[in-house]
Order: C-alpha cells, then structure tokens, then sequence
C-alpha cells in the first residue's frame, strides 16, 4: 500500500479567548511591535492577566489521506474545519501533534488572500501564483486560461480594488485552481461567486479529482460533497466523531444537526467591534402541542435576536432555507415587508421574526443560514447552516390512501370540481337514446 499523502496525529490547538496580544512570529510583527508606542504595551499587560479563559480549536485529531483521494470535511460553524486546513497549510502550527505532508501542495482558504488591492488583475495573478508556488514559466504559460476562466478580461488592467466580491473571488479561484499541486485544499469560498461560476468551479473540482489529484474540500453543500468525495470528516467542537465513505459520513453529520424539541442556536463568539451581530435564532411552532414538534401542517415562527452598535442603521435580516441535500428551497428578508423596509434600528437589542406557513415544506430536515444585510446589499454578518430542523409527517385521514408525498414542498392546494356543458348534453343524449324518461 503507498504511503499516505497527508498522515495527521494527536493534532491539537488552543486558543486564548479575549487575547489581544498574540506571539510575533514574523519580522514584520516584530518591527510593527516594537514601533508601536510604549503605552499600548502597558495595557496589553494590564489586560493580559485577565485573559484566563482557553478553549481548544481541535482536539486529538487523527487521520489519513491516500493520494488521489478526495476528501469533504464537514461540521458546524466553529467545529474547526478552517483551523485545520490552516494547520495543513502551514498558516498556523498546531499546539501538539504533527502533521506530515507529501508532495507539492496549494490552498484556497480565504478569497484573495496574497492580492494587493492596488495592483492590477494582472499583477495580481504573477503575485499570487508566486506565491502559490509557481515559477514564472509556468504563470506565462496558463496567464490566458486563468484569465478565461475567471471572466475579467476585460478588467485585467484594472486594480482588484475596484473589483465586486464576485469578480475577486473568480480571479483568486482561478489562479489556485490551474496551480499544478499534487494536493489542493479548498475552504468554503465558492458561496461568494454566482451560481454560473460556481457550478464552473465544482466542475474543475471533479476534473482534479479525477485527475488523480488528492484534494480536502470544506463545504456546506452536501450535494457537490457526495458527488465530488470518496470519503469525509466530521467535526464537532474540534474533535473528529466520524471518517470514512462519505455517504456514511453525511449520514451521520444530518444526524448531528437534526436539533430535536430544541430548536435554538446561541451564538457565543461575537466581535463587539462589528457594527451588528447575530446572538440567537430560534424555531418555534405556533400551534402549541405536548411535543412542541413541527409537523407538516404546523406554521411557524423563525425569530432572530440582533445587537446594533450603530446609530441609526438600516439593517435587516435575511433567511435561506434549504433542505438536507443543501438545494435552496426559497429565501426572504425581513425588507421584504413594505412595513420594515429602511427602517431605522438604534442602539440595542432588535427581534426580527418571519412567519413560515403551515402546508409548506414536506417532512424532512431544513437547514438555515442567516445574514445581517445593511441598506439592502451590504452584507454585515452571515451565519452558514446556523440552525437544524425537522418537519415531521401527519397522517392524511384518507381512507385507501397509502402513497407517500413525494417533493420538497407539499401545499395544501384548493381543488373544485365542475361539470362542462358537453358532458351534460351527452349524458342527456345517452338518456335520450336508451329511452328512459
């Protein structure tokens, strides 16, 4: 059996949580350190001695990787998917444990890392793709198909900073992706493009994939990772609960999510210096029952509880639902409603609610991600997969009905019943004719 390319043991990673003053590694940290002024180094001590809290970002991690095999790793926000693929990538070193990798390998963890804002797409490509690991024959040799694929040629001499996220996301895929690695390591960067861009993307995913290329691929779209990978990894609060065939893997990750009679997600690890944030979403059933479940024909409440830390803001909160194979089932905000459109939110605490009719979605389990969308296009804050529920059967009370209801929705449709003009005048004609009176 050959040697695998990727071998993880006793991997673990810690956190200081509420650091403000992290090790400098680098010269530049160092440099930027020293020239800062004195005082601020008084207070980082000051503060320093309260930090006592720690939490550990991956626990006991173990695990291989054969080559040309693809690999999903999946998980909750926060169950250490990055961290580790940042591990992987040598962007960070894990606290214990080591890792041995084989062979040349490139990554695309975070959209446009290595890009200057004041550089051209053009010079953004040489740039990154150095630092990828190309060699400038190389860059020259497949400038035109990063350029194709990507779709900015008309704004390849322009500066990525006046580029939309859309455009720079498409540019720094496409350089990582016609790197020649015998591994690549993808993050979740591809919800950042269209829908036309990214069904591109996964289909140069399986193209490297069947290339013969290994490749680990952190995503929440549960189709793409049954389609693309062999096997997967699954997470929880930093420690590894399931690893082997990806459908058994998938399996085991919907049922992690399935979030039973508690529909809640707390969410903990906020930055107070963002504008807003999320703190809790919760799913409650309208209709009260013993069980507090919801069932097909049960309406119900999604409620989202904001923070706003700036006067005045036109914030608003935005829903995408989609079911257990990740398909998008229908999406809404709260400006939707003519009533909440610009409204103005002041400092505080806010609860947004949107109301999901009952005779809607078909029993299954639905997963939400939610976003804080500022003045209607600028996004604030986003929430992927943040919470899990299930939308159990009810018995129909047909008599001889045995079918299931097959599809994603399942409306409570009106349906009447009328008797056209010509079937009466040939049901008066069959009487006519058969002699009855």
């Amino acid at each position: 059996m050959s040697q695998p390319v990727i071998k993880a043991e006793s991997l673990w990673k810690e956190y200081a949580v509420g650091a403000l003053q992290s090790q400098h590694h680098t010269f530049y940290e160092k440099l930027t350190y020293a020239l800062k002024s004195p005082f601020s180094r008084i207070r980082n001590l000051q503060t320093h001695n309260n930090i006592t809290e720690k939490f550990w970002a991956l626990q006991d991690v173990n695990f291989e990787v054969q080559p040309g095999e693809v690999v999903g790793i999946l998980g909750r926000n926060g169950a250490g998917k990055s961290t580790l693929l940042k591990i992987l990538s040598r962007i960070t070193a894990p606290t214990r444990g080591r890792i041995v990798v084989r062979g040349r390998l490139t990554s695309l963890l975070e959209v446009g890392t290595g890009f200057h804002p004041e550089l051209s797409g053009r010079e953004n490509i040489f740039l990154n793709a150095t630092i990828l690991g190309m060699t400038k024959r190389e860059i020259e040799r497949k400038f035109d198909e990063i350029v194709a694929f990507s779709g900015v040629e008309k704004f390849i001499d322009t500066p990525v900073k006046r580029y939309s996220s859309g455009m720079y996301v498409r540019l720094a895929f496409s350089v990582a992706a016609h790197v020649d690695a015998d591994i690549l390591l993808v993050d979740e960067v591809l919800a950042v493009g269209d829908a036309e861009f990214q069904k591109r993307c996964l289909g140069v995913m399986g193209d490297v994939a069947r290339g013969g290329r290994t490749v680990l691929f952190v995503s929440h779209n549960l189709t793409a990772l049954r389609n693309l990978c062999h096997s997967g990894l699954l997470l929880e609060n930093g420690r590894p609960t399931a690893m082997g065939d990806i459908n058994g893997v998938l399996n085991s990750y919907s049922a992690s999510r399935a979030s039973g009679n508690d529909m809640i997600a707390e969410l903990n690890n906020i930055n107070y210096d963002d504008p807003a944030s999320i703190l809790r979403v919760q799913i409650e059933p309208q209709t009260k029952n013993d069980t507090n479940q919801l069932s097909v024909n049960t309406p119900f409440l999604i409620r989202c509880t904001i923070e706003v830390r700036i006067p005045e803001a036109d914030i608003g909160v935005f829903l995408h639902c989609h079911d257990e194979n990740q398909a998008r089932l229908f999406s809404s905000g709260s400006f939707f409603n003519p009533q909440l459109n610009g409204i103005k939110l002041g400092v505080g605490r806010h609860e947004f609610e949107c109301e999901i009719p009952g005779n809607l979605l078909n029993e299954g389990e639905y997963t939400l991600d939610v976003l804080l969308v500022r003045d209607r296009h600028i996004r604030l804050a986003q929430e992927l997969s943040l919470l899990s529920f299930r939308i159990h059967d009810e018995p129909m009370d047909i008599e001889g009905w045995n079918w299931p209801i097959i599809g994603v929705i399942r409306p409570k449709l009106n349906w009447s019943h009328s008797v056209s003009e010509e079937c009466i005048k040939d049901n008066m004609a069959t009487i006519s004719s058969s002699g009855i009176k």
